[in-house]
């Protein structure tokens, strides 16, 4: 059997990498928050706002970012999308407080912020839909999302570190520097597509050509030659189950990102120090669950067809997330409570593979316009839960927030199964 190379692996390694920084600098809001509105003068729920107005930048942009992505390359334009939210992360700490405009100068930013930070997984996408076989996609997108883990899972302990030393305003500006070296990097690493890169081997280039669909695998004269007209993207029925699935996906992971540190240290009593550790869990379980979600549906997909296997896998960790996450908020002791609702994290992050891969077969050179779609549906519903939690925690308590999670989630589970992973727009 020819040596097949693994520079496409390369490629998913810094794409992983991208996504940890992106989850960097995301959730140290979350992190900082409460120091944030301290200095700033204003409420929780005023704090979720702050949280909300970032999503909706970044759930609005989907659709252009992943259309950018299809015309211009996902090489230049991921990386000026790095250096993007990188630049208004460190005005993030750089805002002054104590005037009257202060509040809405800080949404203002955040919103932005989130503009820059909408094209990271539509351009990812785009890159998979070029770089990488039908039948790996669901481990390298498993292993991209893992940097969401990573990412997450390591905030909370490095921001409350580096709130002890130097305060909230500094942990912003080192988050900004780390992004932008790992923006420049990538845009030295990385390529549209596989024949412009100087080290691909004959080999690996002949296997990933193989393993295309022939949407993809056909070759255009320019980078933006191929692209779908919104009106078939928006007229396909598993692009619309696929965005109402991942809706409910975004509300449930959402609550992990926006409020989880903040329920450990108000509601279930920790102090900082033990609610930054413990807080971690729900992403080190997303780490481990994504990339184990991608290979088990590349597997099942193997033996059982993709429409079979992508969405049984989806359907099962969804389904198990809302259990779990039922239950975590009956638990009594809160160590045991973050472990079961890590559970729940993790389960839901084993479906997590199946959006991007089917995205990525559905919409072949497009992929970045439909993959951009579906996840402006889930950041939409992550602004509502950044901002309807601590509203419904107000009246009904917080395991209420956490039970209308698992509900959605069995919602969620059930929009699989009009999802046809073989069909190609």
């Amino acid at each position: 059997m020819e040596r097949q190379g693994g520079l496409r692996w390369m490629v998913v390694a810094w794409l992983f990498v991208l996504s940890a920084v992106s989850y960097l600098d995301r959730v140290n809001m979350s992190i900082a928050g409460q120091f944030v509105a301290r200095d700033f003068g204003f409420s929780n729920v005023r704090l979720g706002d702050v949280l909300a107005v970032w999503v909706l930048g970044y759930a609005f942009f989907q659709p252009f970012a992943g259309r950018l992505a299809d015309r211009f390359g996902p090489r230049r334009v991921l990386t000026w999308g790095v250096l993007w939210w990188c630049a208004f992360t460190a005005l993030t700490g750089s805002l002054p407080a104590g005037y009257a405009a202060a509040l809405t100068l800080l949404m203002v930013v955040r919103f932005t912020l989130g503009v820059g930070e909408a094209v990271m997984y539509p351009a990812a996408n785009r890159i998979v839909a070029k770089w990488i076989p039908v039948k790996e996609r669901g481990l390298a997108n498993g292993i991209i999302f893992a940097g969401v883990g990573i990412g997450a899972g390591v905030t909370p302990p490095f921001i409350r570190w580096l709130l002890e030393r130097e305060g909230w305003r500094f942990a912003f500006l080192v988050c900004a520097a780390l992004g932008a070296v790992a923006g420049l990097i990538w845009y030295a690493v990385g390529r549209d597509e596989p024949a412009q890169h100087p080290r691909l081997s004959q080999p690996e280039g002949r296997y990933i050509a193989a393993g295309l669909p022939d949407t993809a695998s056909t070759p255009a004269p320019g980078v933006g030659s191929a692209q779908l007209p919104w009106s078939t993207i928006l007229s396909s029925r598993s692009v619309w189950a696929l965005t109402l699935s991942y809706v409910t996906f975004g509300y449930a992971a959402y609550i992990f990102f926006s409020w989880f540190f903040i329920y450990l240290n108000r509601v279930r009593g920790m102090d900082l120090r033990a609610s930054g550790y413990y807080a971690t869990l729900p992403f080190l379980a997303m780490a481990v669950a994504s990339p184990l979600g991608g290979w088990i549906g590349d597997r099942m997909s193997a033996a059982m067809g993709r429409r079979k296997g992508r969405r049984l896998i989806a359907i099962i960790g969804m389904v198990l997330a809302a259990i779990f996450i039922a239950l975590g908020v009956q638990v009594q002791s809160a160590p045991l409570a973050t472990v079961v609702l890590a559970g729940g994290a993790g389960a839901l992050y084993l479906s997590l593979a199946s959006f991007w891969s089917v995205t990525a077969d559905v919409g072949g050179s497009s992929a970045g316009s439909v993959s951009g779609v579906m996840n402006m549906g889930n950041q939409l519903a992550g602004a509502a839960t950044s901002s309807l939690s601590p509203r419904i925690a107000e009246h009904f308590g917080w395991p209420a927030s956490f039970l209308v999670v698992a509900v959605l989630c069995l919602a969620g589970a059930l929009a699989w199964l009009a999802v046809d992973p073989e069909e190609r727009l």
